[in-house]
C-alpha cells in the first residue's frame, strides 16, 4: 500500500507508449493506451494475433474444451493490460478448471474492421471482445443483438455513472464493462514558466486557472508577453484546449435522438470562440497532437503546456526524453474533462456466456483495475478503484512527483453522469480540428474556418 509510482517515472519509462487507434486524433474519447509497436509488444513477451484470423468459441454453438479445461476466448487489441499484468495467468491460477486464450491486436483498426467483419457474418468472433469508445456508439445502435446484456451483472454500481451509460441502449441493455478511461488534466513546463515570470508550483499554477478556461487562455498572454524566448508558444495547439472544453459537458455534437447539435450547442460554439481566440492571439505552436512535430516539440521546449489526458503521460515521458524529467509537472484543470476508455463485452451467441461474463466482471473489478493502473498507468474506470491507495497515493517522478492519482481521480468525479455519443463523433471531431489548423496555419478568420468546417461536416455526415 502507501505510494504507488508508475511508468510515467524512470523505472517503467522503456514500456510503450499508448494512445488512441492508430492516429490518436481520430476518435474524440480515445482510450488511452493502446498502441505499441509490435516490435514493442513481442519484447514484453506478448503473443500477439490479429483478430482477422478464425474465431474461439464464440460461435461455435458449443464450448471448447482443452485438457479437460473450458476455453474462454477474448479478442483485444493493443495495451489494454490484462495480460501485461499478469491477471489473466492469476484468474486462470484461482479457477483450474478454466484456460484464457486472449489474441491481441497491435492496432485498433486493424481489430475493429475485422470484428465488424466477423459480426456482419456472424462467424468468427471470440466469447469476449474488446470494445474502443470511438466504437461505442455504431455498436449500441447498430450490433447491441451480437452482444450479451450485462445489466444484471452483481456490483456494477462501484463504476462511474457516466462510463456505463456510454455503452447502454436506450432500452437499458448494457453491452460491456468499463475497463480504463482518460481524464485530463494540464501538463506543463516548469522551467518555462519560470522564464516568463509565471508561478510554477503546482496549487499556484492551478489556481490561475481554476474554474474556466477563458483563464487558462489569460495566463497563456501572460506567458506570451514574459516570455522572452519568441520560439516557445504557450499550448500545442488551440484542438486540444477546444476538446477538452467540449468533453467535459453531457453533449457535444449529437442529442439522445442522434441529431446533430453542433451548430447550436453553445458549448462547441463556446469551444470554438475560445480556441480560435487563442489560435488567432499567437498562443499556440500550431502543433496538433500526435501529429508530425509535436514529439520534438516535446523534447524541445517548443511549447509550455500541453491539455493532457491521464495516458498521454506516458507518450510525453517518452518523447521529452530523459533529459526533461523534472521540468514538466501536471496541474489541474480549470474544469473536468475525458478523452479515452475501453469495455469488454460478451457475445451473446458464446457457449460459455456466463464463465466469460464473470471473467469480466472479475478483470473489470476494483481491485483489478488498481492493479493494472499501478503497473501499466490505466486510469480506472472504477470510482471505488479511485480511493484505493495504490490509484489515489500514485504519483509520477518524472513529472516532479505530481499526485496523478488525485489530480486525475478528481477530475473523473466531475465529469456528468450521462455523456451523449454520436455516430461520427470521431469525424466530426478530427473535421473541427483541422478547421482550427485553418486558422493557426493558412490565417484564415475563425467565421471562414467555421464555414469550411460546417461544410464538411456536413458532406461527412450525410
Amino acid at each position: 500500500m502507501g505510494t504507488a509510482r508508475h511508468r510515467f517515472g524512470s523505472t517503467l519509462s522503456a514500456l510503450p507508449s499508448r494512445f488512441p487507434h492508430g492516429s490518436p486524433n481520430r476518435f474524440p474519447q480515445r482510450s488511452p493506451k493502446r498502441f505499441p509497436t509490435l516490435a514493442a509488444v513481442a519484447a514484453a513477451g506478448l503473443s500477439l494475433v490479429l483478430v482477422a484470423g478464425c474465431g474461439g468459441g464464440g460461435d461455435t454453438g458449443e464450448a471448447k474444451t482443452k485438457d479437460g479445461k473450458t476455453v474462454i476466448s477474448m479478442g483485444l487489441f493493443g495495451v489494454m493490460g490484462f495480460k501485461e499484468s499478469g491477471l489473466l495467468d492469476r484468474y486462470m491460477e484461482e479457477n483450474p478448471d478454466i484456460l484464457i486464450e486472449a489474441d491481441v491486436a497491435g492496432d485498433e483498426q486493424t481489430y475493429y474492421t475485422a470484428l465488424q467483419t466477423h459480426l456482419a457474418a456472424g462467424s468468427g468472433l471470440k466469447d469476449i471482445q474488446g470494445i474502443e469508445i470511438g466504437r461505442a456508439k455504431e455498436l449500441v445502435d447498430t450490433r447491441s443483438d451480437k452482444f450479451a446484456d450485462l445489466s444484471k451483472t452483481p456490483g456494477l454500481d462501484h463504476f462511474l455513472p457516466w462510463k456505463s451509460s456510454q455503452v447502454t441502449t436506450e432500452d437499458g441493455k448494457l453491452l460491456g464493462l468499463g475497463t480504463d478511461i482518460g481524464p485530463m488534466a494540464v501538463c506543463y513546463r516548469k522551467d518555462l514558466f519560470e522564464q516568463a515570470g509565471l508561478p510554477t508550483e503546482r496549487a499556484e499554477v492551478e489556481e490561475l486557472w481554476a474554474g474556466d478556461w477563458a483563464k487558462y487562455v489569460d495566463v497563456g498572454r501572460d506567458f506570451k508577453e514574459g516570455n522572452k524566448k519568441d520560439k516557445v508558444a504557450f499550448m500545442d495547439s488551440s484542438s486540444g484546449l477546444f476538446n477538452a472544453m467540449i468533453y467535459g459537458d453531457e453533449k457535444q455534437f449529437y442529442d439522445k435522438d442522434g441529431e446533430l447539435i453542433y451548430n447550436d450547442n453553445p458549448v462547441v460554439k463556446d469551444a470554438w470562440k475560445l480556441a480560435a481566440d487563442a489560435a488567432e492571439s499567437g498562443l499556440t505552436a500550431k502543433l496538433r497532437q500526435f501529429q508530425p512535430g509535436w514529439d520534438p516539440g516535446l523534447a524541445n521546449g517548443t511549447f509550455a503546456t500541453a491539455v493532457c489526458p491521464a495516458w498521454m503521460l506516458a507518450h510525453i515521458s517518452e518523447k521529452a526524453g530523459p533529459a526533461n524529467q523534472g521540468k514538466w509537472d501536471v496541474a489541474r484543470a480549470p474544469k473536468g474533462a475525458n478523452w479515452g476508455g475501453a469495455f469488454l463485452g460478451v457475445m451473446e451467441n458464446s457457449p460459455v456466456k456466463k464463465e466469460a461474463a464473470d471473467l469480466i466482471a472479475w478483470l473489470t473489478a476494483p481491485e483489478q483495475q488498481a492493479v493494472i493502473f499501478e503497473k501499466l498507468g490505466n486510469f480506472p474506470s472504477s470510482k471505488t478503484a479511485l480511493d484505493i491507495p495504490e490509484v489515489a497515493n500514485g504519483k509520477s517522478e518524472y513529472f516532479s512527483d505530481a499526485p496523478i492519482g488525485q489530480i486525475f481521480g478528481d477530475a473523473a468525479k466531475e465529469i456528468p453522469d450521462e455523456q451523449v455519443l454520436g455516430r461520427k463523433d470521431g469525424t466530426i471531431k478530427d473535421t473541427f480540428s483541422a478547421g482550427l489548423q485553418l486558422i493557426e496555419g493558412q490565417g484564415k478568420s475563425p467565421d471562414e474556418a467555421w464555414k469550411t468546417t460546417d461544410e464538411r461536416i456536413k458532406k461527412l455526415t450525410r
